[in-house]
């Protein structure tokens, strides 16, 4: 089969389902939707395909190309659930099981019919890893079905308006709700919220009175101090006190407003060293342990 992979960036999905496709025997094309929906369109001319498959997509696909082909979405949440940060709340509300959905692009966000799902334990993991591993597992499952499915043209998808199926929408993770309480979140709290964007788009947080977004984080097992106190640094790490303990902070990404030459994500104690002190902040770096 004819199989064109419309994606937003060839990510570790991307890859793995055109790869899982073509071990199969189907013929794979890729196109980045973000070159815009005039490349979409010249590459569905060309190829012509028979399926067109969006393994990673975050913007919508052109009304067009759905109404005149068969358009199947991953989507990362279980049967029912829609918006655009799926993970974010599965980490945060400490689901113990979550899921992928391929379903039909149509034109309300993730309300198409179901093609496949599939199912997977929840690790106590960060976002990226969980995207990379179960995820990924369950999705490039759930393509091959629902590409079996449409080849075989006997399977009808599934209404999302099944009395089965709860449909949940879910908004945007914001800012507010991954923001880290010192004084009052534990060790436990502040490394699930760090876990839910360690990748994209990190806990923006205040560090030498300036904004920084954190990335990853990891319990510290030892170490104590004053609620959001920074006690030591170590392999580029920092490491900054709870409630009731620590964590350790592997990098930090400066605000691309902050006027920092190189506002990415860099080893964090590489990133708070140049970060100029304001007046009266007391010490400036922890030592490191």
């Amino acid at each position: 089969m004819d199989i064109l992979l419309v994606v937003s960036a060839f990510n570790s999905l991307s890859q793995r389902v055109y790869a899982e496709l073509s071990d199969q025997g189907h013929h794979v094309d890729v196109v980045l939707a973000s070159h815009g929906a005039d490349a979409v369109r010249a590459a569905v001319r060309d190829v012509r395909p028979e399926l067109i498959v969006a393994p990673m997509l975050k913007s919508a696909l052109p009304e067009d190309l759905w109404q005149e082909h068969t358009c199947l979405i991953v989507h990362p949440g279980p049967p029912g659930d829609r918006g655009p940060s799926s993970l974010d709340w599965a980490i945060a509300e400490e689901a113990p099981e979550w899921g992928v959905t391929v379903l039909q692009a149509e034109a309300a966000m993730d309300a198409g019919d179901i093609w496949a799902d599939g199912s997977f334990r929840v690790p106590p993991a960060g976002k990226s890893d969980l995207y990379r591993n179960e995820v990924s597992d369950a999705a490039a499952g759930a393509v091959l079905l629902a590409v079996r499915r449409y080849a075989d043209g006997s399977f009808k998808p599934r209404p999302q308006s099944d009395p089965g199926i709860s449909v949940v929408w879910r908004d945007s993770f914001r800012q507010e709700q991954r923001r880290i309480d010192w004084e009052n979140d534990s060790t436990e709290t502040a490394v699930r919220k760090l876990r839910g964007a360690d990748s994209q788009p990190g806990v923006l947080d205040e560090l030498c009175g300036r904004e920084v977004f954190l990335h990853g984080g990891h319990p510290e097992d030892r170490l104590r101090g004053r609620p959001g106190e920074l006690l030591a640094t170590r392999s580029g790490a920092i490491c900054r006190a709870t409630r009731d303990g620590a964590v350790w902070i592997p990098e930090l990404r400066p605000r691309k407003s902050s006027g920092d030459p190189a506002p990415f994500r860099r080893p964090a104690a590489s990133v708070l060293a140049s970060l100029p002190a304001p007046p009266g902040s007391g010490p400036g770096m922890p030592g490191s342990n």
